[in-house]
């Protein structure tokens, strides 16, 4: 009896151990878990929102954030907020059973303080490439137990992708193609590398006009005239729509290949940047903008 209940003792803290593994939430890179109950997900990032609706399992989604607006369907949820401005208490007062969150969601205080609560939180991670949809798609699939639906979106996704990429493999003359965030104050916010935006440029077969530095930075007058993009690429529906007169009123930018063309292309920015089931019909769609009938079908 002492060497049983010796055993016990000593195998309580290990079995602590191995339960708090088990319900640790997965980080991006790292191998997925599966949300031990999914019946009440709370979705945060626009393209896991679209995921989850076209694996046909919105019947399990309690809550999304505010980026989350495709399809019309979701705007009916409960918005917990905008995906780098959550507040833990607006997630989990949705009782929430599950947490799938896009990697980049903060602010890192508030997505601390969700990690450490007794909701499982499974983090997505966000690769603006081919490679990294397919990712998401089979991360969300795991995480919900639905490993074959998501296998099967995921080999539909890779297809037509495949498609989208190769109608401008045959351009030889590649577009510069600027993107431009905002326009407040004058400033020019453009996208550089490890952005959406540059991965949906390259996506259409274009090239960015931006080098030298990551992530949305203001250009100076000098450097958007050295960029000479051919394209100045914009969103709608994230922020104060830019216009084109206002543009192309610009100066350095009138000076571009771009600005003496009037060439400027604006897109919905969750379709454009969401990196989702819909980006290969988005990389069509931008393809034929920039180099309209050399995009083959």
């Amino acid at each position: 009896m002492r060497f049983v209940l010796s055993f016990r003792a000593a195998l309580a803290p290990m079995l602590g151990v191995l339960l708090a593994v088990a319900i640790q939430p997965a980080k991006a890179g790292e191998g997925t878990v599966v949300f031990p109950d999914s019946s009440r997900i709370t979705s945060i990032g626009g393209s896991i929102t679209e995921i989850l609706y076209a694996l046909g399992e919105e019947g399990r989604l309690v809550a999304r954030d505010s980026t989350s607006t495709y399809p019309e369907a979701a705007a009916k949820l409960p918005d917990v907020g905008y995906m780098r401005a959550l507040s833990p208490e607006g997630v989990l007062s949705v009782n929430p059973t599950g947490i799938l969150a896009l990697q980049g969601s903060g602010p890192k205080e508030a997505v601390d303080v969700l990690k450490k609560s007794s909701v499982p939180f499974i983090e997505v991670p966000d690769h603006f490439n081919h490679e990294g949809i397919l990712e998401k798609i089979r991360i969300i699939g795991k995480a919900l137990g639905v490993e074959a639906k998501a296998e099967k979106l995921a080999v539909e996704t890779d297809a037509k992708l495949t498609t989208a990429e190769r109608q401008t493999a045959s351009i030889k003359d590649r577009k510069r193609v600027l993107f431009v965030l905002s326009t407040q104050g004058g400033k020019i916010l453009a996208a550089g590398s490890d952005t959406a935006a540059d991965g949906i440029i390259k996506l259409a077969g274009a090239v960015n006009a931006v080098e030298g530095f990551s992530g949305y930075k203001g250009m100076t007058d000098e450097a958007i005239v050295s960029a000479k993009p051919d394209v100045i690429l914009t969103m709608k529906g994230g922020g104060p729509p830019i216009s084109e007169d206002e543009l192309f009123a610009n100066p350095a930018v009138a000076s571009t290949p771009a600005g003496t063309n009037r060439k400027m292309v604006s897109m919905w920015g969750g379709y454009l940047l969401g990196f989702g089931p819909r980006t290969a019909d988005a990389i069509h769609d931008l393809a034929v903008s920039i180099y309209g009938n050399q995009v083959t079908d």
